[in-house]
């Protein structure tokens, strides 16, 4: 289906009717100008010339006239009855210098100098073919859609919805959310102890501005989650690096870091790490807390996928056990229904939740009232509750299938410690390089990310993260295959 608007934009020009060229030529000039700088692109349709003439306050004879004039240079192509259009194949301007480019669109170049900045992060595209293994991603197929739709059909019929709200979210959804936390994660929390944001990423982004000041020394977990690391750069934090084992974060490793400067605060993932998945031991979060008393350090937890545990009773938050106001809070919906519906939200004591919601208030101004009022029903209906239960077993199911699969075709290459919980696997390779397999990988038709891309200097890990959640069982056997494939490709080259 194109993407051609159904009805042509305004062409605005600004006629002079005392200058030196006549009105028909101004107009002509003006459109190819439009063309020339990418305004106008090959194909799109043009105002009739009734309406153009209306528009710019001419006779239509004018019109005519640029437009025979237009037509004659090739810059736009007429057909009786169905309009006229920007020609698919452009004439040659101007006499260009031999290796000069054509400049259309926006400049390429700023006329101004640019600070230092983040390159951005960017999921793995989904091209035709490629089987995908990230970790972190749900099966969209899973997402109760007719359900959601209904909900937001329901809230789209509310006005009051549509306009200007509350910079914390919509009550309903932050009532909802403060159950659902207090229900199954031990949280005592109001509907006014939270904020609702566009993912938890930008509940990190809130935070992190809101809390720390240029300079500030903040521990983060190595290997770790890149995107939140940037976002506390941003603020102006300085990072440090805190190693993490099979018990979780290294909290000795912290504890010997607050003795040679202050920390402002520690980013962590507790429940399941990330990447490695494995979850802090219960000796180590009470030394996190007591250290975070005793040094006045906010814990940053990001319990980004906690709905998502197979062995045992899900560990309680950090944040249950918190009696000081340490920690902060910060989950997220992304994984549970959809990461495009951009909902996460973050528990916060009361002057830094304040402080949280005047930085939104100056950045995003309320999130979409509409969806938060459709997930809102969805969570107090049970809907999301069902759906949690159900994608639970559907990516148990699949984790088994994907450690089978990989102990049946790559039991020599991978070693692996099955996952309590999570929605991938942190695999150690053996005898191959992981980023060499990745890029065979490519070629075979799978995607997977390697340890490279979790490590805080980019330094090579033998190590390798699969996503199960996001494919079946029949895809994640095929997407081992190709795996296996691109692995003797490597080893013959």
């Amino acid at each position: 289906m194109s993407s051609r608007p159904v009805r042509p934009w305004q062409i605005a020009v600004d006629l002079d009717p005392a200058g030196d060229l006549p009105l028909f030529v101004q107009i002509a000039h003006a459109v190819s100008a439009d063309i020339r700088r990418g305004r106008l692109r090959p194909g799109d349709p043009l105002p009739g010339s009734r309406r153009l003439a209306d528009d710019l306050g001419v006779h239509r004879n004018t019109v005519l006239a640029a437009f025979r004039e237009l037509e004659s240079e090739g810059w736009i192509d007429s057909a009786r009855a169905r309009g006229t259009f920007v020609s698919p194949t452009l004439p040659e301007p101007t006499p260009r210098r031999a290796g000069q480019a054509l400049r259309t669109g926006v400049p390429a170049r700023p006329a101004f100098d640019l600070a230092p900045g983040p390159d951005g992060y960017f999921p793995i595209p989904r091209t035709p073919g490629l089987l995908v293994l990230p970790g972190g991603v749900p099966d969209l197929h899973l997402v109760p859609a007719a359900s959601l739709a209904r909900a937001y059909r329901r809230a789209l019929a509310r006005p009051d919805l549509l306009g200007y709200g509350d910079p914390r979210g919509l009550v309903d959804l932050r009532r909802a959310l403060a159950d659902m936390l207090a229900a199954t994660r031990g949280l005592a929390c109001g509907e006014d102890d939270l904020i609702v944001t566009r993912g938890s990423q930008m509940a990190l982004s809130l935070v992190a501005r809101a809390l720390l000041r240029p300079g500030d020394v903040v521990a983060v977990e190595d290997p770790g989650y890149r995107p939140a690391w940037e976002a506390l750069r941003l603020a102006g934090a300085r990072l440090v690096p805190i190693a993490t084992d099979a018990s979780g974060l290294d909290v000795d490793a912290l504890a010997a870091l607050l003795e040679r400067e202050p920390v402002r605060a520690v980013y962590t993932t507790p429940h399941h790490q990330y990447p490695t998945t494995v979850t802090l031991a219960a000796g180590r979060r009470l030394q996190l807390l007591a250290l975070a008393r005793a040094h006045r350090m906010a814990i940053l937890e990001d319990d980004y996928d906690h709905e998502f545990h197979y062995e045992g009773r899900p560990v309680l938050p950090l944040a249950s056990g918190d009696a000081a106001g340490s920690v902060v809070y910060v989950g997220t919906l992304s994984k549970v229904l959809a990461p495009g519906l951009r909902i996460g939200y973050c528990v916060a004591p009361q002057p830094l939740l304040e402080r949280v919601v005047a930085v939104r208030s100056f950045t995003d101004l309320n999130g979409d009232r509409t969806l938060e009022a459709a997930v809102a029903e969805l969570l107090t209906s049970g809907e999301v509750g069902r759906h949690i239960r159900r994608a639970r077993r559907t990516y148990l199911a699949r984790r088994d299938a994907l450690l089978a699969a990989l102990a049946t075709r790559l039991a020599g290459v991978l070693r692996i410690a099955p996952p309590s919980g999570g929605m991938a696997l942190w695999a150690r390779t053996h005898g191959v390089d992981p980023s060499a397999w990745a890029r065979a990988a490519q070629a075979r038709g799978v995607a997977f990310q390697v340890g490279k891309q979790f490590s805080f200097e980019s330094r090579p890990l033998p190590y390798v993260r699969l996503g199960f959640a996001g494919l079946d069982e029949r895809g994640l056997t095929e997407a081992v295959r190709r795996m296996t494939l691109a692995l003797a490709d490597l080893r013959k080259s």
